[in-house]
């Protein structure tokens, strides 16, 4: 098995169509197909029962799909290794966060740093998926998450508190819901991924028993966006509801603070490329950090 019938063979794994691995690849489905063919005749093995909802590993599939993750894992590692001894300061860093720290945080973070640096290229995912940065799927992660994974430096960039918003157009006409009464009579902006952990759902610790569920969001800046636009009042990490003008409630009412932390792996943080995007980064959240406190 070589590396890269090894990579045709984990994306059909993960995908389990052709058409997914293809896309995942970048190939046409034909090229999916044909190597996999090849593969197996190679090893002299079926791997895949061919069903009517996809494929599915046979057993000679599985011992191969152990083969093949080492392969992937030793593959990685190597870049890793040489990534991390490239002192130009020119190259891809590829970098992976939510949209409103992409929004207010990274994106202008790369513009200053390219009037210096311009020969970096950065590629940014804005997304709520944890990529693995093991597998290289990217070289910087701005997590509100602390990973516990040992090969990964984590540098905390900031502590925020949320608190709840509105915008002044809907105090002006709802006015400002009081505490204790549940949000009875106000429209709520609320985060889909909230209501979908099964928890009781709480805005700055009081339930939303008695309050209209306005809109739901699938990222934290569609709600800024949202309460920003007077559709209701949302929880907001505070120095980002300052930031976009918002009106904050109950200001004597605050949730317990979170950490954000800047994530990369121990082998590529001495890259040079990758070392001063992560110092620009950690630079933008603490000048919001500092001007806030």
């Amino acid at each position: 098995m070589n590396w890269d019938d090894a990579r045709i063979f984990l994306a059909l794994c993960r995908e389990q169509t052709l058409r997914g691995a293809a896309r995942t690849l970048g190939v046409d489905q034909a090229t999916v197909g044909r190597r996999l063919a090849s593969l197996e005749r190679a090893l002299g093995a079926t791997l895949f029962l061919r069903t009517s909802s996809g494929y599915s590993l046979t057993a000679a599939g599985e011992v191969a799909m152990a083969a093949a993750l080492n392969m992937e894992d030793s593959a990685a590692e190597l870049q890793r290794q040489i990534l991390g001894m490239d002192g130009r300061m020119s190259g891809v860093v590829r970098v992976t966060t939510t949209d409103s720290f992409a929004t207010d945080f990274v994106i202008p973070a790369i513009a200053r740093l390219r009037q210096a640096q311009p020969g970096i290229e950065v590629q940014l995912q804005a997304s709520t998926q944890l990529l693995n940065l093991s597998k290289r799927e990217a070289d910087i992660a701005v997590r509100t998450l602390k990973p516990e994974n040992p090969e990964l430096i984590v540098r905390r960039v900031a502590r925020w508190s949320s608190a709840i918003f509105a915008s002044a157009d809907y105090v002006r006409a709802h006015g400002v819901p009081e505490p204790g009464t549940t949000f009875a009579g106000h429209d709520l902006v609320l985060y889909q991924p909230y209501l979908d952990s099964g928890k009781e759902v709480t805005l700055a610790c009081e339930p939303i028993t008695h309050g209209r569920i306005a809109m739901t969001c699938t990222s934290g800046l569609l709600v800024r966006r949202a309460v920003a636009n007077g559709l209701g009042v949302g929880e907001i990490p505070l120095p980002l509801g300052e930031a976009d003008g918002l009106l904050r409630l109950w200001p004597a009412r605050t949730c317990p603070p979170y950490d954000i932390w800047l994530v990369t792996h121990k082998d590529v943080r001495h890259t040079a490329r990758v070392r001063v995007v992560i110092d620009a980064i950690a630079e933008a959240f603490a000048a919001v950090s500092s001007s806030t406190s």
